[in-house]
């Protein structure tokens, strides 16, 4: 097994004022050569948004994008069309494609946001742009992996247009699960609160860790775990 241990102080970042940000991976003025990515993951930013700003209206073309609030209600507007809030509890999808323009902000002149957002590359480049979003009954869920991203959708889950899966879990009692890993493929793993030991590593809030080479990964968790697991082609 190949294992990277990303600890979340070696994270770039970012203070806008409005904007507070960590980057697992190069982005906007944080650049390391040994981060642009893992397989067709691109980006995880770890956003905190003040009340009352956000993104303005901007562009991208041939990415998949996905935003998962943590606090907070997210105002999403874009060229589709589509005029949405997102909540805790609920995943946004955005196949950005042949071009989409978009603005996120967050409307509440009291409340912080705080979200994640991720890009993975697609497998192809041309499709038509997409929106989709979705809750998830998380609290009907506790302590397994529930999967809310996969290629086709399955399962009441979202799609994107790459052979990937996301996961997220809230685990409320210690737990071991054991996730395969298909071939040709590697996981990213990224605690977002708790506390969680794969082999030899300890990994808590916001640290991370790749894995390549290998068939399965064994996770030993604490209870009052929170955790997202992305699998991608590598």
């Amino acid at each position: 097994m190949a294992i990277t241990l990303i600890p979340s102080t070696s994270r770039g970042g970012g203070d806008y004022g409005w904007l507070k940000t960590k980057y697992s991976f190069s982005f906007a003025d944080y650049y390391d050569a040994s981060r642009m990515g893992f397989g067709a993951l691109r980006v995880i930013n770890d956003d905190w948004i003040a009340p009352n700003s956000g993104f303005g209206t901007h562009s991208h073309e041939n990415m998949e994008i996905i935003t998962i609030p943590l606090v907070g209600t997210l105002t999403h507007k874009d060229s589709l069309g589509t005029e949405a809030t997102i909540e805790a509890g609920e995943v946004q999808v955005m196949s950005a494609g042949t071009g989409i323009s978009h603005s996120e902000y967050n409307a509440s002149v009291t409340e912080a946001l705080e979200l994640f957002q991720i890009w993975i590359e697609p497998k192809g480049y041309g499709i038509a742009p997409h929106y989709s979003q979705q809750r998830f009954a998380f609290e009907e869920h506790p302590n397994t992996l529930l999967p809310i991203i996969t290629p086709t959708g399955e399962g009441g889950t979202l799609s994107i247009y790459q052979d990937a899966s996301l996961y997220l879990a809230e685990y409320t009692e210690a737990h071991t699960e054991q996730y395969p890993i298909a071939s040709g493929h590697g996981v990213y793993l990224f605690v977002i609160e708790g506390k969680v030991s794969v082999g030899d590593h300890t990994l808590a809030k916001r640290d991370a860790l790749s894995v390549t080479n290998e068939e399965k990964i064994e996770m030993v968790i604490e209870g009052g775990s929170r955790l997202l697991l992305i699998e991608v082609p590598l």
